[in-house]
């Protein structure tokens, strides 16, 4: 009886353990592999060395060479994503951005914008949410965010993908164009090629334009391009390295184009080491709990129901002990008298 209750402990164990390893392959993994409600805030810079730009100082319109650094700050809304209801409920995050575009010789401000969005958890995608916005010219502007735009989804995949871009307020695809190093971590490559694409602008903002840079038009537009490349960690989804090469244009109806923006921004190496080590801590603890522990639960559990059937068996296969004060019969004891 000892032997089968040890037996049977440790086969009891033994299963404990198989369903504690199933339980973090398909229950706490999948929980990991979403964007946590206490994510910390991230700073991206990308600069752009000898670029051309549309400045304006005090009203005055000119277009400067020189340097830019843009910074990019993601703010997880932590008391906003708790406010969230509906089909929101949970399945998405708010997050507050901003951007300042600035020249690094004289820090003046060139450009800025300020939003807010929901994020799926998982797809990492933008949804619809009604307090969205957008905030580029010093008001806040109802926009209807959708596809990629900080973030790429857990177990990224190679295929096109939708990336939002801010300047045409719309989406455009991103393909898949190949597997790359990005120190150590094996990243996709997902390129977004935009080409001269007109900018929907208030005809007072080009009109403005138009009185100092093309003087004796009295119309036009501003077309844009963009060449651009992102290098995604395929496990998380997140952004490794990005690469913006941007030109505006204001063609008017009479005389030669003027260029507005002319700019190849690039993660600097600073960035790109933060959001490689980012990327890796979470990859650590997605194999930790989704692969290695549950392996170890694994052979420790096969081991101890093995144990335990083997006790089992060796218990029920061993005889009972005889009683120690048994009267043997000999051929010594007298016989028993006949009647």
């Amino acid at each position: 009886m000892k032997h089968r209750a040890i037996g049977a402990v440790l086969f009891g164990s033994g299963i404990l353990l198989l369903a504690l390893a199933a339980g973090l392959v398909f229950v706490v993994k999948p929980a990991m592999s979403k964007l946590p409600y206490d994510l910390e805030a991230s700073t991206s810079v990308a600069e752009a060395r000898g670029a051309t730009f549309l400045q304006i100082t005090n009203g005055n319109i000119a277009i400067n060479r020189a340097d830019l650094k843009s910074t990019v700050r993601v703010s997880p809304d932590a008391k906003t994503t708790g406010e969230l209801s509906g089909d929101l409920d949970g399945k998405a995050v708010v997050w507050q951005v901003g951007q300042t575009v600035e020249r690094t010789d004289s820090k003046e401000l060139v450009s800025a914008y300020g939003l807010a969005l929901a994020l799926d958890r998982v797809a990492g995608s933008a949804l619809d949410w009604n307090n969205q916005y957008l905030d580029d010219t010093g008001t806040r502007e109802k926009v209807q965010f959708s596809g990629q735009m900080y973030k790429f989804p857990f177990g990224a995949e190679k295929k096109t993908y939708q990336i939002y871009d801010r300047d045409l307020r719309g989406v455009r695809p991103a393909e898949f164009k190949g597997t790359e190093d990005i120190k150590g971590i094996e990243s996709y490559r997902y390129e977004q090629v935009i080409t001269d694409e007109q900018l929907n602008l208030a005809e007072e903002r080009v009109k403005l334009l138009l009185g100092t840079l093309a003087p004796g038009a009295t119309s036009g537009k501003v077309v844009y391009s963009n060449n651009r490349t992102v290098w995604i960690d395929p496990v998380t989804g997140s952004f490794l390295k990005v690469r913006e090469v941007q030109r505006k244009t204001l063609v008017p109806d009479v005389g030669a184009p003027a260029t507005l923006l002319d700019a190849d921004f690039s993660y600097n190496e600073e960035t790109v080491a933060a959001s490689v080590k980012r990327a890796e801590d979470s990859r650590q603890k997605l194999t930790l709990l989704g692969v290695w522990v549950p392996i170890g639960l694994v052979l420790l559990g096969l081991i101890l129901a093995a144990a335990g059937v083997l006790v089992a068996r060796r218990g029920a296969a061993k005889p009972d002990a005889e009683p120690r004060h048994r009267a043997d019969v000999t051929a010594e004891q007298p016989a028993v008298p006949g009647r």
